[in-house]
């Protein structure tokens, strides 16, 4: 199965389905954000958050080329407010971003999951992606003590260009 068809499998086991509202957090080229849009269809919008300009554009283009139109761009500078409105999301996708190398402060990982759990429908989704070694054991305890609970887990294995197997485990939550 080639990866484009293994992602496709893998968002659908995480949930992802025609006309949802999903929000890719720190999506950069699009890697999820593409294959999003396309299960969400015309039906469903996808936010890819960044702030990344480059990438954002690069993604942009990417959608366009694809004919895409149901990708909303958000630039962000950093900052850890999500400006979408209460309750209006069904998935929020934080792969491969959410661990102590881009959040460093147990602080501000806090601040994120509450701004998540308050953009979160009462039903959705938080599914977050784990490469072997990139999420600590604080860090799933810290989403646990954020009003979310473990649903259930997702495994791949992957293999990159080097043909070196790697496992991505998604772990899927909802709010508690």
């Amino acid at each position: 199965m080639e990866l484009d068809a293994r992602v496709l499998d893998m968002l659908q086991q995480v949930g992802m389905r025609r006309s949802q509202t999903v929000l890719d957090f720190g999506c950069g080229y699009g890697a999820y954000t593409i294959p999003v849009a396309k299960i969400v269809a015309e039906q469903g919008i996808v936010y890819a958050l960044d702030k990344d300009r480059e990438a954002l554009d690069e993604l942009m283009q990417k959608a366009e080329s694809a004919g895409l139109k149901n990708i909303d761009r958000m630039e962000t500078s950093g900052e850890l407010e999500i400006e979408l409105a209460d309750e209006s999301v069904d998935i929020v996708l934080l792969f491969d971003v959410f661990h102590s190398f881009y959040f460093p402060q147990a602080e501000d990982r806090r601040r994120l999951l509450g701004e998540i759990h308050r953009i979160m429908k009462p039903s959705a989704i938080l599914s977050i992606s784990v490469w072997p070694n990139l999420i600590e054991p604080e860090i799933e305890d810290e989403i646990k003590n954020a009003d979310f609970h473990l649903g259930k887990e997702v495994s791949e294995t992957l293999t990159d260009d080097n043909k070196h197997p790697e496992t991505r485990r998604v772990l899927i939550f909802r709010k508690a």
